[in-house]
């Protein structure tokens, strides 16, 4: 088992996810065992269709196991029935996108409310921390800005403040770089890192990147949807 540590926040054992096409199957992914500390910065890394995303989407709870457990922040993502599962989507995880996936007609700081005020917390003081956290990503310039008006960094910084909105245990960013030149790239991961030194966020980042590399507690690799101990061939 890939052990990330003694106090797990994430427990995977034998974890599968596979797909019905036709008369056919394929594989997201396969046997996965895994255990990610509490407060871990894991770097996840595979080639397209390594499953690196579907791993991802079953951690957020976005997709269902085929087979296997998965729990997460003591959630049994298994058999969780669909109000708590709707409950920790908004509460215990926060998803990082590549194409950044901000409402187009909300503004930053509407776009960065709407998760805690779905969540059903008063609309005053959410949009007073919505405010701290653009303060802190350098966005206080754009809070009325409309997603187009914004360059790429400023995107995936609203969208890293959106995912902070409910205090997540856990931070989930898939290819959070993808979409961003070296600069902006570099400060999202920094970011990121900032998040799990001094917040103690568990952050996962599945990336082709090495940039967040150095920061890394735990850094695993997906070949076929199986996770490999070998270095990936990027």
């Amino acid at each position: 088992m890939h052990d990330g540590g003694k106090d797990p926040v994430i427990v995977a054992e034998r974890l599968s996810r596979i797909y019905s096409m036709g008369a056919g199957a394929v594989i997201g992914v396969t046997g996965v065992d895994l255990r990610i500390a509490h407060g871990a910065l894991v770097v996840l890394k595979g080639n397209s269709g390594s499953g690196k995303s579907t791993l991802l989407s079953l951690l957020a709870g976005l997709d269902n196991p085929s087979s296997g457990t998965l729990t997460v922040a003591g959630c049994n993502l298994k058999t969780v029935t669909e109000a708590d599962l709707t409950r920790y989507r908004r509460e215990i995880v926060g998803m990082i996108f590549q194409s950044f996936n901000l409402l187009p007609t909300l503004s930053v700081l509407e776009n960065v409310c709407l998760p805690r005020l779905l969540a059903g917390h008063p609309h005053d003081r959410t949009r007073e921390k919505a405010i701290e956290l653009l303060t802190w990503l350098s966005l206080s310039e754009r809070l009325h800005h409309l997603p187009a008006q914004l360059s790429g960094g400023e995107m995936q910084r609203t969208a890293i403040a959106r995912a902070l909105i409910n205090d997540p245990a856990i931070i989930l960013a898939d290819e959070p770089t993808g979409n961003l030149d070296s600069h902006n790239g570099r400060m999202v991961i920094e970011l990121l890192a900032e998040l799990n030194q001094k917040w103690r966020r568990t952050v996962i980042i599945a990336t082709h990147s090495d940039m967040a590399d150095p920061y890394a507690s735990m850094q695993i690799c997906l070949k076929d949807g199986v996770l490999t101990d070998h270095s990936c061939d990027l």
